[in-house]
């Protein structure tokens, strides 16, 4: 694992510093789902030619559906590679959602279709890699990779809840994407956990065994 020594230049905009030193393939990786009940955390990675711009573009939390909808479809169309991982409840519950997220990450970077020389990593946990790469805390607010990979991951974690709803629809997990909203506690409360549900996270193990 090659991490990168920390400086102003580097800390106050990553991705613009490493290509003023003449990189092109700057990859950015982030996740999403870490804090659900229920469904897969996912990571997407992205990387971006130089230049691009998405107005608007910023840490997918702080955006609406509608406009990360938008945005998504504008990262897929002009980035130079993308690629998508996903660890499933079973999995989270073995590891950890710390080790599975950042699983998640490792194994999107790997996914993609170029090699990149540079990794940017969204928070302060450096990821299994042997690539060059840099930890970004708030990274989806400073570097436009980021939050390219904050919206895909986002955008396909939702409509991958969206889609699940359909098999358990008592959870109506379309609404709340799985995430520990009071009704979601009340359809444990009712029906128990199934099998999307993370058995080892609070508000969940409480009902595990009386499915």
């Amino acid at each position: 694992m090659s991490r990168v020594p920390g400086s102003d230049a580097v800390l106050a905009d990553p991705e613009g510093f490493w290509r003023f030193q003449g990189l092109t393939l700057i990859a950015g990786v982030d996740e999403v789902g870490r804090g659900p009940l229920a469904g897969p955390v996912v990571a997407a990675a992205v990387i971006l030619p130089a230049g691009v711009a998405f107005p608007g573009l910023r840490d997918s939390k702080r955006l609406s559906p509608e406009i990360r909808v938008e945005l998504d479809g504008q990262i897929r169309c002009q980035a130079l590679a993308l690629a998508i991982y996903e660890v499933g409840p079973r999995q989270i519950e073995r590891q950890g959602i710390l080790a599975a997220s950042l699983r998640a990450m490792a194994r999107a970077i790997r996914n993609l279709s170029l090699v990149p020389e540079m990794v940017l990593v969204d928070g302060h946990q450096p990821l299994p890699l042997t690539y060059p790469q840099q930890p970004v805390i708030k990274g989806d607010d400073l570097c436009p990779s980021i939050a390219a990979a904050s919206v895909v991951a986002k955008v396909y974690r939702d409509r991958l809840m969206e889609a699940l709803h359909r098999r358990y629809p008592q959870y109506n997990f379309a609404r709340h994407k799985g995430y520990a909203t009071a009704e979601h506690l009340e359809a444990l409360r009712c029906w128990g956990p199934c099998l999307l549900h993370r058995r080892t996270f609070r508000g969940v193990r409480e009902w595990v065994g009386e499915e």
